[in-house]
């Protein structure tokens, strides 16, 4: 199987406490509602930070467990239960709302629903949702004709459990065998299994604690995993031969720097097993013959620290992407022989940013953006200079490579998508140059594209140089003339853009009247690879402005008036909201942050956390540079929480989060409890049994997203 490989998911009486864990306040008695029971006021319990320094005041350290990641505390699981009890309080009254919001939503969704088939080898594989049902089934036939065959159940493996996820699903060469992994927990902690899939029982063999891949030798006899260490790191890459104990696997690579991770995949031909390893910044890749995994590795190029790049390979070619020479990437190539001998194919350029090359027999497949829009560009290897650039219907769009898990293939699988269009799968014809329609997202309550309108618009930062692009999606007949309301979301980190695409779940907003905005702020990689430059360590704070610039724009162009907007983000997203939440709080209606990274100082100066050490190429490193530290200081939301008056939010967090660890969130509204001057609503929604995407069916993912919904529609005084 082809390996796209890439490197690095009610109570309404008043609350009683443990005394010591959280206690009412003398000097600030606030309510959200005189309806509502007192809100939960965490106790403060003197700790200290000092470096470079400066001596920072964390009264609220206690909240996390220092038995971590076993969380035990009695008196911090009270606090984030009473939390979890306060917000359902103050959502009772808007049950009916919720409810409302969830069929709707649940409305446009095709509950018994299947994937486009695709062919990979013998047989054609697909999966389906039944009626109702929260999870997949596996499904597959034989190309030569037959019946169907359920190889996976995720319906039956999530059957009695909070949270199910499915991490990995990899077929033997030979077909006849499935490496799969899982999570129940949310701690992103899986279990790897081994499934005959012509007999469907499972081998003795179980694998815990995995945290990578799982690659096949091309003899269908072991496999390469990687184990997540005690800093929940994956550093190693280990060899399991079937029916051997896995304490005997052999350990074929250890990485020695603490802030690179280890990713395992598959060239395009499965000639090689690919072992990449590297941070948010540098990159290194080693090749394993497939049918000879304990072979010496070959290193392709030795780790050079700022250069990223990634391997594929065709007929003893290799073909490399890398930001080497040009920070928007290059296409070399080297001979397998002489892998660090790199000639440059496609060269960098300033106006396409190249970000993906795709390895097939006959042809290889640049993907790009150009201004912001995708490309896919088909291109012969003996002319590989001349793009064969695929036509798609719309001005702007979202498109790119699908499942093409074979190395010759004949049509390309892509998938398609804008604001107004619904998720379509394509199958391009390479003889013919057409495009054939597979599937239209169906929308069983019904959709129609011509009532909504698509926008893009590009509004001045405060630098007066640098114009931030937005896009927008409203219904309609909307007035714009500052008396629609907005919801304005926005990530701005790693590199990740937010593309503008499809969502039935935001119809629910923009149907009430909302005009929904994307805001692609400096971090992401919207406008090429140096607007993501532009957003990191030193350049942070262009992200923050940036969102602040994007709706003071939109609010001058009279799409939404200052305190109209609820806004987004989820993650480092959520960072963005904690800035802006302290920056521009008279800017925003409701707010939305989903587990939120905004205790910024006290994550990055702790390199035991699961991802510290692995993000200071992208945040800069608290502990060793005074610098970074202060500037870090300067924005850190949890750090910068005055005596003022703010917004209404809700905050979401996953007592399992391995990524940004609940007692963030958990410090933040704490904080914002005991120092802000007013009664807004703050709510802090803890998943007691999830980590950081929250609820894992498709149902219970859905209910939580009608909660958040129905905050924002009753907090800005939307009809409902």
């Amino acid at each position: 199987m082809r390996a796209i490989w890439m490197f690095l998911a009610a109570i309404t009486t008043p609350l009683v406490a443990a005394p010591d864990a959280f206690a009412e306040e003398k000097e600030s008695k606030l309510t959200d509602s005189p309806a509502l029971p007192a809100a939960p006021v965490a106790d403060k319990r003197p700790h200290e930070l000092t470096l470079h320094g400066k001596t920072l005041s964390d009264p609220y350290f206690w909240l996390r467990d220092q038995s971590y990641p076993t969380i035990d505390d009695a008196d911090i699981l009270d606090y984030v239960k009473a939390e979890n009890a306060y917000f359902d309080a103050a959502m009772k009254p808007h049950a009916a709302l919720v409810e409302t919001l969830f069929q709707e939503m649940k409305g446009r969704i095709k509950e018994a629903d299947s994937s486009v088939p695709q062919k990979d080898g013998d047989w054609v594989y697909w999966v389906e949702y039944e009626e109702g049902a929260e999870y997949k089934k596996w499904y597959r036939r034989p190309v030569a004709g037959g019946d169907a065959v359920l190889i996976l159940d995720e319906v039956a493996m999530a059957a009695g459990k909070e949270y199910f996820r499915l991490a990995e699903l990899s077929i033997s060469p030979d077909g006849k065998l499935m490496a799969y992994s899982f999570d129940d927990n949310g701690s992103e902690r899986f279990e790897a299994r081994i499934r005959n899939l012509d007999t469907g029982e499972l081998l003795p063999d179980v694998i815990p604690g995995t945290l990578s891949s799982l690659v096949w030798t091309s003899g269908n006899d072991a496999i390469l995993y990687g184990l997540a260490n005690e800093n929940w790191r994956t550093d190693n890459v280990r060899l399991h031969k079937l029916g051997t104990p896995v304490a005997d696997d052999k350990l074929l690579y250890k990485e020695p720097d603490i802030g690179f991770g280890v990713g395992i995949g598959k060239t395009a031909a499965d000639n090689y097993i690919v072992i990449a390893t590297g941070d948010n910044e540098t990159s290194e890749v080693y090749l394993l013959p497939a049918d000879n995994p304990e072979a010496k590795m070959q290193l392709v190029s030795a780790r050079k620290k700022g250069r990223e790049y990634s391997v594929d390979e065709r007929e003893g070619t290799l073909y490399i992407h890398t930001n080497d020479d040009h920070p928007n990437f290059r296409v070399a190539t080297a001979s397998v022989k002489k892998p660090g001998e790199w000639k440059t194919l496609i060269a960098g350029s300033d106006h396409s940013y190249i970000t993906g090359v795709s390895v097939f027999r006959d042809y290889f497949v640049i993907e790009a953006r150009e201004d912001g829009l995708d490309q896919v560009d088909i291109r012969k290897y003996d002319a590989p200079l001349t793009p064969g650039r695929i036509k798609f219907p719309e001005a702007t769009y979202v498109a790119g490579l699908g499942d093409n898990p074979e190395y010759h293939q004949d049509k390309l699988r892509l998938d398609y998508e804008s604001m107004v269009t619904p998720d379509t799968v394509y199958d391009y014809d390479l003889a013919s140059g057409k495009l054939e329609t597979l599937k239209v997202q169906e929308i069983p309550s019904g959709y129609d594209a011509t009532q909504y309108v698509t926008e893009r618009v590009n509004l001045p930062s405060r630098d007066g140089k640098t114009l931030i692009p937005a896009s927008l999606v409203y219904k309609k007949g909307t007035k714009l003339d500052g008396s629609a309301p907005m919801h304005l979301y926005a990530y701005g980190s790693y590199g990740y853009r937010v593309p503008p695409g499809f969502s039935t779940t935001r119809l629910s907003l923009v149907d009430r009247g909302m005009v929904y905005a994307i805001a692609h702020v400096r971090g992401g990689d919207d406008m090429g690879r140096g607007w993501y430059l532009a957003g990191k360590t030193t350049e942070r704070k262009n992200t923050f402005n940036d969102f602040i610039d994007v709706a003071k724009g939109l609010i001058a162009r009279k799409y939404t008036a200052a305190g109209k907007i609820s806004v987004e983000g989820r993650s480092a997203g959520g960072q963005v909201m904690g800035v802006i939440y302290n920056e521009a709080p008279e800017l925003w209606g409701a707010v939305l942050a989903g587990v939120p990274f905004v205790d910024v100082i006290n994550t990055m100066v702790d390199e035991t956390l699961p991802l510290t050490p692995g993000e200071w190429p992208e945040w800069g490193n608290p502990i060793t540079d005074k610098a970074a530290f202060d500037y870090m200081l300067s924005y850190s939301p949890y750090d910068n929480i005055t005596a003022k008056a703010y917004p209404p939010m809700l905050v979401s967090a996953g007592l399992n989060d391995p990524r940004v660890t609940y007692w963030e969130p958990a410090k933040w509204v704490a904080r914002l409890r005991a120092t802000r001057t007013n009664d807004a609503t703050l709510l802090l929604r803890t998943n007691m049994g999830a980590g950081h995407g929250g609820k894992s069916g498709r149902w219970g993912a859905l209910r939580e997203d009608a909660e958040e919904f129905a905050f924002v529609l009753t907090q800005l005084g939307v009809e409902k």
